[in-house]
């Protein structure tokens, strides 16, 4: 079964009018850890966050198919989000030590989960603190929506942190689930 893909047109491409309106708002987000960087989802994409189980391999899936679980009585399918991006990485995370973002059903039309190495928090942003220039490298249509810099303090000193906020809705867009 394929995800939803007869979301109409306004949800899929964003306007202008759209792209100025989350530049003037603050945001929240549900940030994670993939490998060695830091992700951001839309807190209104997230449904809830679950500790790692055991996830049921299936044969003849895609690869960025993890698998599926039981989660409350309900076959939900998890997507393993390092795959779907092409995130290559030294160490591997201990399977136990990751978590499991499902996703609002309302975005993605099925049951769906995507497995993460770990999430750190939910926060709250103001639009100012997010670069939208530089989110796509390639004139190609990405999935990333903006950077967003936080400063921190390492050390007695201030640096910038980068949060990768993608756009979840358009990562997934079009991919064949399992159930």
């Amino acid at each position: 079964m394929a995800a939803k893909a007869s979301e109409p047109q306004e949800a899929q491409a964003r306007s202008p009018e759209d792209t100025e309106r989350k530049r003037q708002d603050s945001i929240q987000i549900v940030e994670f850890v993939l490998g060695k960087e830091r992700f951001a989802i839309d807190l209104f994409d997230v449904k809830e966050v679950v500790e790692y189980t055991s996830i049921t391999k299936l044969p003849n899936v895609p690869a960025y198919i993890k698998g599926i679980i039981d989660l409350r009585g309900e076959i939900t399918t998890i997507i393993d989000l390092k795959h779907r991006l092409n995130i290559t990485e030294d160490s591997q995370v201990a399977a136990e030590s990751s978590r499991i973002v499902v996703l609002d059903n309302r975005i993605t039309g099925t049951k769906l989960g995507i497995l993460v190495d770990d999430v750190t928090s939910v926060s709250t942003f103001e639009a100012k603190q997010v670069d939208y220039t530089s989110a796509s490298v390639s004139k190609e249509d990405t999935a990333i929506i903006g950077i967003i810099k936080r400063k921190v303090k390492v050390k007695d000193k201030e640096k910038n942190e980068l949060i990768i906020w993608i756009d979840i809705k358009q990562l997934l867009e079009g991919i064949d689930t399992a159930v």
